[in-house]
C-alpha cells in the first residue's frame, strides 16, 4: 500500500560510591559492566526465519544487534524525515527515525525437507539488509551497503551462491529499492540517476534568512510530522539531489538493466499483479519546513514499464494542516487489488479528516481499472476510519477492515467490490484493545505473479493469531468457515512453550512454527495434523499434530536458563486487573527478599476489562534487554507490569498521575507481598512515554527509591498539538499538559533520578533538549540527578559502546541508591 499525505558531546562525571559490582572503564572513553553482562550483552541475538512461498527453504537471517560505534556515527543528512548517508547514500535511521539500520552478520540457508544447512558465503565488508524472495523461491535478493554505494545481490535458493549486480546503485532514501516483477526473472529497482555530479555545494555564507509564515488559515499540524525537517534552501537542494531515483528493471539472470520513465523523487513505489503496471507516488516542490517528506505536495501515478508510459491518478497539495491522528484530505492509502491484473482502490475522507466530526460515513472507497482514464467508481462508504483491504482470490471476495479511534474499536465485513449495492456482511465487531477473544489476522498466500491474497480452501480461510488468554499467549491457527462464519481450532501453542504459525507446508495438513520455551532456543517446526478429536476442550486444537525439528539453532547463552520467571496476577484498587512477570536471578533461594527494578510502558484503553487482559507470555525463550541484565547482579525484575490509563480516549489523560500511582502501589504491594521483593530497596525505570512515567512516579510518590529514565518527554508543553494518544491540544487541555509534565515538579524530585538520553534522537515527541532541561531543573532545585548523553544515537541505542555504557551507568546508580541504600524513617507509600 501506499500512503500519501499519510540518542556528540559525551559528559563524563565524576561518580563515587559503594557498588556490589564495580564497572571496569573502557579504554575508549566508554564504561562496561562486570563481565557476567557483558558476555552476555556480546553474544548473538537468535536468527529470524525467511520462509520462501513454497515452504521449501528457510534463511536464518542473524541481525547485528549492536554494532559497534564507527558503524553508528556514519555522517549523515537529516532531509525532510529522513537520514541519509551521503558517502553512500544509503539510508541511516529506521523508519520513523527510531534506531539505525545494521548489517545482518550471517545468513544460512536450510533445505526444509532435509534439514540440511548451508551456510551463505559472505564476502569481506559485506554488509547485507534483510533478503526478499523471488515468488517462485530459486533466489533470493539483498541489498549490501558498500564504501560509495548500495549495491543489488542475488542468491541461489539451493546453493546459497550470491553474486552482485554488476554498475547497479541503488537509492533506498525512501524504501521500496528492491522488488521482484513475479517469477525469478526479474526485478525493480530504483537507481541513483546517472550523471548526477557532485551533490549541491554548501557555500558556508547563508543565501538570506529562514523565513516562514503563516496567514491566519487554522490549522493542527501534529508534533510527530515535525523530525528532521528541511530547514533552508541549501536543504531543499540536497533533497532534490539525494532523494532522485531512477525506476528501472534488472533481469535477474544476466544483470542487464533497462530503465524506465523519467528520474523523480519517487517515495511508495508498487508493482500491479500483471507485472506491468507501477504505482508510485513522487514528491513535488513547493516544500515544507513544518512537516516531512510525507505530507509534502506528490503525485500519485501509474506506469506503464512495457510502453514507459505515464498515467497521473492524482496530484495532491502539500498537507500541513492536518488534524492530529487525523487524515489529509483527497485520495490516501492507494493500493492494487490484489485480484485483477491492475486495479487500483483508495479512499477518501468525508469529514475532512477529522475525528472529531461527526458523519454518516467517514470515508469514501474509490476503484480505477487499466487503463485508468475513466473516471474513479465510488464502491463502498464506511462508517469508521477506512483501514484497507484483505483480497481473496476470486474477485468476488474481499475483507474490509476500518477502525474507530474515538472508541478503540475496530470492524471487519465481507464485502463483494463488484456488487456495492450488495451489504457487506459484518465478520468482526469489537474493541481493538481485546485480546482474549481476539479472532487473529488472515493467513496469505502468493500468486504466481506476486500478489498476496487470503488463503483459501473452498469455503475455509485461515486465521493466525497470539492466542492471548489469562495464562498469557498460546499462538494459534484457526480455520474460518465463510459460510457459517464459524472457526474451527487447528493447533494452539502448548500451555509449555511458545509455538507461533510460520508458514504453510508443501503438503496438505502440514505447517511449520517457530517454536521456543524458557529453555529452547527458537527453531522451526514442521507439524502434520493428525486425527480429529471428539471432545476437545473450548479454546484448544481440534486436532492432534506431531512436530519434527527443521532448524537446529543452539542456544547462544546456556547460562541463562537458571533464571526463573513467573507470571503474577493482581488487582488495582479500583479493581482492575493487573499482571506482571517477575524474573528472578540465577540460583535465587526461595525467601530471600531482593533488591528489585520495575520495568513498565503505560497504555491507554477504553474499558477496564480490556485493560487488565494479560498479555506477552512466561514460555519464551529468556532473553536479556539491557535492564533485564541486572538479574546476573542479584536483582529481581518486575517486568513489564501492566500500567493502564483508562477511560474515555479523548478524555483518559485528565486522570493519568492518579492511575499511574495507583497501578505502581498495586505492582509494588504484590511484589511485596509474594515475599520475594525488599519494599525498602526498589528502583524504577522505563524508556520512551516509560520514561515519562518513571520520573512522574519519582515526583509524585514515594514506592521506589531511585529512578532511571532513558530518552524521555518530560515537558509536554514543548509538544503542544498532542502526545502519545492524547489528542487535544494544550490550549485545550493546558491542566493535563502541565499535570503530565515532570518539570513543573522539579523541586519534588529529590529521589535519584538517573537521565539517559541519545545526542540524536530523532522522535519529535523526545528530542534531546528534553533530558537536558530537566536535568538543569532537578540540579537547581537541589536534586540528585545525573545526566547522560550518548553520542550519535537516536531513540532507540544502537552501539555496542552505548549499550555497555547504559547497564553500567543502571547498575551503579540501582547498587548505590537502591541495593545498597539505607532503610527509610517512615515506610514508602503512595502520595
Amino acid at each position: 500500500m501506499i500512503r500519501s499525505g499519510g540518542f556528540h558531546s559525551f559528559f563524563a562525571f565524576v561518580f563515587t560510591g559503594a557498588a556490589a559490582l564495580n564497572a571496569a572503564p573502557a579504554s575508549a572513553g566508554y564504561d562496561q559492566p562486570p563481565k557476567p553482562l557483558l558476555d552476555v550483552l556480546h553474544a548473538p541475538s537468535p536468527p529470524a526465519p525467511f520462509v520462501n512461498s513454497q515452504g521449501s527453504k528457510i534463511l536464518l537471517v542473524s541481525p547485528l544487534q549492536y554494532p559497534a560505534m564507527s558503524r553508528v556515527a556514519e555522517p549523515f543528512l537529516r532531509l525532510g524525515g529522513v537520514r541519509v548517508e551521503p558517502r553512500n547514500r544509503s539510508r541511516h535511521d529506521t523508519p520513523a527515525g527510531y534506531g539505525i539500520r545494521a548489517c545482518m552478520h550471517d545468513f544460512t540457508l536450510v533445505d526444509v525437507a532435509t534439514s540440511k544447512e548451508t551456510k551463505v558465503a559472505f564476502p569481506q565488508g559485506l554488509c547485507p539488509a534483510a533478503p526478499s524472495w523471488s515468488v517462485d523461491g530459486t533466489q533470493f535478493a539483498f541489498e549490501n551497503a558498500a564504501a560509495d554505494s548500495v549495491e543489488l545481490w542475488i542468491g541461489d535458493a539451493n546453493t546459497g551462491e550470491i553474486h552482485r549486480i554488476d554498475g547497479v546503485r541503488l537509492n533506498p532514501m525512501f524504501d521500496d529499492a528492491v522488488q521482484w516483477l513475479g517469477g525469478a526473472k526479474s526485478l525493480l529497482v530504483k537507481l541513483v540517476p546517472e550523471g548526477q555530479g557532485a551533490p549541491p555545494a554548501d557555500s558556508g555564507v547563508p543565501a538570506g534568512p529562514d523565513i516562514q509564515e503563516a496567514i491566519g488559515e487554522k490549522g493542527e499540524s501534529s508534533t510527530y510530522e515535525a523530525r528532521d525537517t528541511l530547514s533552508g534552501k541549501h536543504d531543499e537542494d540536497l533533497f532534490d539531489y539525494y532523494g532522485a531515483s531512477q525506476l528501472a528493471v534488472v533481469d535477474a539472470a544476466n544483470g542487464s538493466v533497462r530503465r524506465v520513465g523519467k528520474a523523480a523523487l519517487y517515495t511508495g513505489v508498487s508493482v500491479a499483479p500483471d507485472g506491468n503496471h507501477v504505482l508510485y507516488q513522487a514528491i513535488k516542490r513547493p516544500y515544507s519546513y513544518a512537516v516531512t517528506y510525507e505530507r509534502f505536495p506528490h503525485d500519485v501515478g501509474v506506469l506503464d514499464l512495457a510502453h514507459d508510459k505515464v498515467q497521473v491518478i492524482a496530484s495532491l497539495p502539500l498537507a500541513d494542516r492536518v488534524p492530529v491522528h487525523g487524515e489529509p484530505l483527497g485520495p490516501r492509502d492507494f493500493d492494487w487489488r490484489a485480484n485483477e491484473p491492475a486495479t487500483l482502490v483508495w479512499a477518501e475522507a468525508l469529514d475532512n479528516g477529522d475525528w472529531k466530526v461527526k458523519v454518516p460515513a467517514r470515508d469514501k472507497v474509490m476503484m480505477l481499472k487499466a487503463p485508468f482514464t475513466a473516471k474513479p467508481a465510488e464502491i463502498l462508504r464506511t462508517e469508521q476510519r477506512f483501514v484497507g483491504f484483505a483480497w481473496g482470490a476470486a474477485p468476488s471476495l474481499a475483507f474490509m477492515m476500518e477502525i474507530d479511534a474515538n472508541r478503540h474499536w475496530r470492524k471487519t465485513s465481507i464485502v463483494d467490490v463488484d456488487a456495492p449495492k450488495q451489504k457487506p456482511r459484518v465478520l468482526w465487531d469489537m474493541s481493538s484493545d481485546e485480546r482474549y477473544k481476539n479472532p487473529g489476522s488472515f493467513a496469505f498466500r502468493r500468486l504466481p505473479n506476486g500478489a498476496y491474497v487470503v488463503r483459501q480452501d473452498g469455503d475455509d480461510v485461515y486465521l493466525r493469531g497470539q492466542g492471548a488468554s489469562p495464562q498469557g499467549d498460546r499462538p494459534f491457527l484457526d480455520r474460518l468457515n465463510l459460510k457459517t462464519l464459524t472457526s474451527e481450532r487447528l493447533f494452539r501453542s502448548d500451555a509449555s512453550a511458545f509455538d507461533r504459525f510460520l508458514a504453510f507446508g508443501a503438503a496438505p495438513g502440514q505447517f511449520m512454527t517457530w517454536h521456543e520455551s524458557i529453555t529452547d532456543p527458537p527453531n522451526a517446526f514442521m507439524r502434520t495434523l493428525g486425527e480429529k478429536s471428539a471432545n476437545a476442550a473450548e479454546g484448544e486444537a481440534a486436532f492432534a499434530s506431531t512436530a519434527a525439528p527443521v532448524t537446529h539453532v543452539p542456544d547462544p547463552t546456556p547460562e541463562l536458563r537458571k533464571i526463573k520467571k513467573q507470571l503474577v496476577k493482581y488487582k488495582r484498587a479500583d479493581g482492575v486487573d493487573l499482571s506482571f512477570t517477575l524474573y528472578t536471578p540465577p540460583d535465587y533461594k526461595e525467601g530471600t527478599k531482593l533488591p528489585a527494578v520495575l520495568y513498565a510502558y503505560p497504555l491507554d484503553y477504553a474499558d477496564s476489562k480490556q485493560a487488565g487482559q494479560v498479555s506477552g507470555s512466561q514460555q519464551t525463550f529468556t532473553r536479556l534487554p539491557p535492564y533485564r541484565l541486572l538479574l546476573l547482579a542479584g536483582y529481581a525484575v518486575i517486568d513489564n507490569a501492566a500500567f493502564p490509563v483508562v477511560g474515555d480516549p479523548k478524555t483518559a489523560y485528565d486522570t493519568y498521575l492518579e492511575q499511574l500511582v495507583a497501578d505502581a502501589k498495586a505492582a509494588v504491594d504484590k511484589a511485596v507481598e509474594l515475599g520475594v521483593v525488599d519494599r525498602e530497596r526498589i528502583g524504577v525505570t522505563g524508556h520512551s512515554h516509560g520514561a515519562l512515567m518513571t520520573v512522574n512516579l519519582l515526583a509524585h510518590s514515594d514506592l521506589f527509591r531511585a529512578g532511571v529514565a532513558t530518552s524521555g518527554s518530560y515537558n509536554k508543553t514543548l509538544t503542544p498539538f498532542g502526545f502519545q494518544n492524547e489528542r487535544r491540544s494544550i490550549w485545550d487541555a493546558q491542566k493535563v499538559y502541565l499535570d503530565v509534565s515532570p518539570f513543573f515538579y522539579a523541586d519534588k524530585l529529590k529521589l535519584p533520578l538517573l537521565l539517559v538520553h541519545g545526542e540524536d534522537d530523532a522522535n519529535p515527541g523526545t528530542e534531546p533538549v528534553q533530558a537536558r532541561k530537566l536535568y538543569q531543573a532537578v540540579r537547581g532545585n537541589g536534586g540528585t540527578t545525573r545526566l547522560v548523553m550518548l553520542p550519535h544515537e537516536p531513540h532507540w541505542y544502537t552501539a555496542m559502546e552505548s549499550n555497555e555504557q547504559l547497564v553500567a551507568e543502571m547498575l551503579k546508580w540501582f547498587d548505590r541508591y537502591v541495593k545498597d541504600a539505607k532503610p527509610r524513617e517512615k515506610p514508602a507509600a503512595a502520595h
